[in-house]
């Protein structure tokens, strides 16, 4: 019997989120052709108003950390008006959505959505099952845990302990691992050897954020060694990157955009320089690259540096000016220190949590599970008859227009 799950993700809010719905689809094309997955932008079921939001988290991320910083925790605070203002505005667009997929279990991979889902199948009486998966580690606020969820997919048990403080039933918790793309998994690494000249590479996340020029001189400037740097979508980063650097430093220097071979840098590079980035870190740890965490975002990432030295997955340099120091310390004893970080980086990883999160959505146990959870709720199975009346009694427009209003 084939299954279908929806995923709610997002193009525009960073790249994690693609991510991990790609790693999702790659294991259902290789495994599973009774299971079928679409994914849709929960961003752009909310026409024009909702999507140049999502949008806007690129420019905000790249130059103004302090202003995300506000929004993250304006939003912890708001997460009611958050859910209903998004709940205005997909309403429409989301009950065809589940016209056309008819999903056996809905999972939202982006925070913004998980309220304002809740709420539209609650007042339509729909009883599909609907559970999150969280795409941060550490620093979660409470959008990603509505306790009138299924369940929850963690990544971390960091990320499972804040689920139980904002009242989510820890039955409805489930530490799985963050799923990572096959094609970083299945990088082979070389135990590391000491050479004369290092391999570097240096990012900062899909959008490109972060005082790269700095981090790169002082690289090439104190050791014989390449430095490829990956400037994502700030295409004007990359520019100011390849005009201070290129004319100094020639070869040794190498500065890409948005590029879809990471793995293969990864796989060249002897130490990786990164923010904290979810995604960028376990992609890092599944290509067993070393890492030295320059800075994370605020709000959301705050601690991932932490996360990273407390797992012994990486080592944390807020301060540049103490770069060279830090790897200096990695390669004494032919490296001893670097060995050990790439040993717990093995030890670590679960190279199956995209395959977990699958079978967690598709055994027949958890949907027992997920079946016995939603009788305690007072809501009974619409019809399909129902979706579409509803269409008829509120137009989009409408609904947008009110919306606009309430948001």
């Amino acid at each position: 019997m084939n299954k279908k799950i929806l995923i709610i993700s997002s193009d525009f809010t960073g790249h994690g989120h693609k991510s991990i719905a790609e790693s999702l689809q790659e294991k259902i094309s290789e495994n599973d052709a009774q299971t079928q997955i679409h994914v849709v932008d929960g961003f752009a079921l909310g026409g024009s108003t909702l999507l140049n939001i999502g949008k806007s988290y690129g420019p905000i991320t790249r130059y103004s950390a302090q202003l995300w910083n506000a929004i993250w925790h304006v939003s912890a605070l708001n997460s009611y008006a958050i859910d209903k203002g998004v709940e205005n505005l997909i309403k429409d667009e989301f009950l065809a959505l589940l016209d056309e997929v008819n999903p056996d279990v809905i999972l939202s991979i982006h925070p913004n959505f998980n309220g304002s889902i809740i709420n539209i199948l609650r007042k339509e009486r729909i009883q599909i099952p609907f559970g999150t998966f969280i795409a941060d580690l550490v620093n979660i606020y409470p959008l990603w845990c509505d306790p009138r969820v299924d369940f929850i997919l963690s990544p971390t048990k960091e990320a499972m302990l804040k689920c139980l403080e904002y009242g989510v039933c820890k039955e409805k918790v489930h530490v799985v691992g963050f799923p990572v793309r096959e094609r970083f998994l299945r990088s082979q690494r070389k135990p590391f050897e000491m050479k004369s000249e290092l391999n570097f590479l240096m990012m900062s996340g899909g959008e490109g954020v972060g005082d790269m020029n700095a981090i790169a001189e002082n690289l090439l400037n104190h050791f014989d060694c390449n430095v490829t740097i990956i400037a994502g979508r700030n295409e004007t980063l990359k520019e100011e990157l390849e005009s201070s650097l290129k004319p100094r430093f020639d070869k040794r220097v190498d500065v890409l955009g948005f590029t879809k071979n990471i793995q293969d840098l990864m796989l060249a590079a002897d130490i990786g320089i990164m923010r904290g980035s979810p995604n960028t870190m376990f992609e890092g740890v599944a290509t067993n690259l070393p890492m030295i965490i320059t800075g994370a975002l605020p709000g959301q990432e705050k601690d991932n540096p932490s996360f990273a030295e407390k797992h012994h997955l990486g080592v944390y340099c807020p301060d540049t000016e103490n770069l060279k120091s830090i790897i200096d310390e990695l390669l004494e004893n032919d490296g001893e220190k670097l060995k050990k970080i790439m040993e717990s980086q093995r030890d670590f990883i679960n190279p199956n949590a995209a395959q977990d999160i699958l079978d967690f959505l598709t055994t027949a146990e958890k949907a027992k599970l997920m079946s016995r959870q939603r009788r305690r709720t007072p809501f009974v199975l619409a019809t399909r008859k129902s979706y579409k009346r509803f269409k008829r009694r509120k137009p989009l427009k409408k609904l947008i227009r009110r919306a606009k209003v309430a948001f």
